[in-house]
């Protein structure tokens, strides 16, 4: 079993909650900010002590209302590395759409050699306008024409990382990127194909990447990506967890076991009474959806005639895990038992929590819950 933990980034939130202003009326401050940063250093050096094979974060820009405050989690995790010993450190994810993918490829490949090797590789084309488009690859939602060109941009940068990180040498003719340039010379002489200097220090680099739409779960498959599935409802979930093994099965000629090419995230909070663990759930719950559930409805118009779910219809759903230590081991063995997942990742700091509260979460997971999923 491999067990994780991924984190947002977001500043203290004493206010958060339905009562608190809009999610994107927020502002913060520098301080806020650097503390939040200082927050992740220790819930990595933690993670690391406690045995935690992984710890994510995700990569986002200009976000001043606190959320999601790391902008270049490469860099992050190169810092991170010389602060833990062993934990591998991945990111969920890396907008690679706001980079070039050799500049993408040369960073990721520096980290991970600084790193002994630690780093982990999590990508995704973006959620949101306003810290996409200024990059020049605009987000777009429901296949309209953004959405389709960011599609095929974010996979021809794929092409280039994954030539770039796997060949001594490598080139790519392609729609979007021609590398090296034509005509391109070095003292006189031409150019054909360049080296990355250096290369990670395992490659064929393994991707993670999140499945929220039907196109990205086929080329995961066609790909043999690791499938990232998170806060799908129960009754979407198995057929998504099951469809995508056989994909993979179907197009590489393989046989997987059950929970293989697929990891799991789950929002996570436990306390001594299932009601205390809600009262802390349900503001970090609703302030989530003030932020998440414009771009939801987005992503599916059917949504739109109903109000947003509720932290009942979550926990109902199996994607957010909130309980007594004792219910959260009963609901998480019998997801195991059905999907057979062998990776695991939980995200313990909900708006709302402060540093001391997020490290019980991250303590409570490792001793009170996952021995009953290791052992299984």
């Amino acid at each position: 079993m491999h067990f994780g933990a991924f984190f947002y980034g977001t500043v203290d939130m004493p206010d958060a909650g339905v009562d608190g202003p809009p999610a994107h009326k927020r502002n913060y401050g520098q301080e806020d900010y650097r503390r939040s940063y200082d927050d992740l250093i220790a819930y990595a050096q933690r993670c690391d002590a406690l045995g935690y094979d992984s710890f994510w974060t995700a990569e986002h820009h200009f976000h001043n209302h606190g959320f999601e405050v790391v902008p270049n989690v490469v860099l992050l995790n190169a810092v991170l590395a010389q602060q833990t010993r062993r934990i591998k450190l991945g990111a969920l994810i890396h907008v690679l759409t706001a980079w070039h993918p050799i500049h993408f490829a040369e960073d990721y490949a520096f980290a991970d050699v600084l790193s002994g090797g630690r780093m982990l590789c999590g990508i995704g084309r973006g959620t949101e306008e306003r810290e996409s488009n200024v990059f020049g690859v605009n987000v777009g939602y429901g296949n309209n024409p953004d959405d389709v060109a960011n599609r095929e941009i974010f996979e021809e940068q794929v092409e280039v990382f994954k030539a770039a990180t796997s060949n001594e040498r490598f080139s790519h003719r392609g729609k979007h990127y021609t590398i090296p340039p034509d005509d391109l010379t070095f003292r006189g002489e031409p150019v054909h194909e360049f080296p990355l200097v250096p290369r990670p220090l395992t490659t064929p680099v393994r991707i993670y990447q999140p499945i929220a739409t039907e196109e990205t779960l086929v080329y995961c498959a066609r790909q043999r990506h690791i499938g990232v599935l998170a806060n799908h409802p129960w009754e979407r979930m198995v057929p998504l967890w099951k469809r995508y093994g056989a994909l993979v099965e179907e197009t590489h000629g393989v046989k997987l076991r059950a929970g293989e090419d697929r990891m799991l995230q789950v929002n996570f909070h436990v306390a001594d009474s299932a009601e205390q663990a809600i009262a802390t759930a349900r503001r970090g719950h609703d302030e989530l959806t003030k932020l998440l559930w414009p771009n939801i409805i987005r992503r599916n118009a059917a949504l739109a005639s109903r109000g947003p779910f509720t932290l009942e219809e979550r926990m109902a759903g199996k994607s957010w895990i909130v309980g007594t230590p004792a219910q959260a081991r009963d609901m998480l063995r019998a997801m195991q038992d059905e999907l057979g997942f062998e990776s695991l990742v939980i995200f313990p700091h909900l708006p709302g929590m402060n540093r001391a509260q997020a490290l019980e979460q991250i303590e409570r997971f490792w001793t009170d819950v996952r021995p009953a999923l290791a052992g299984a």
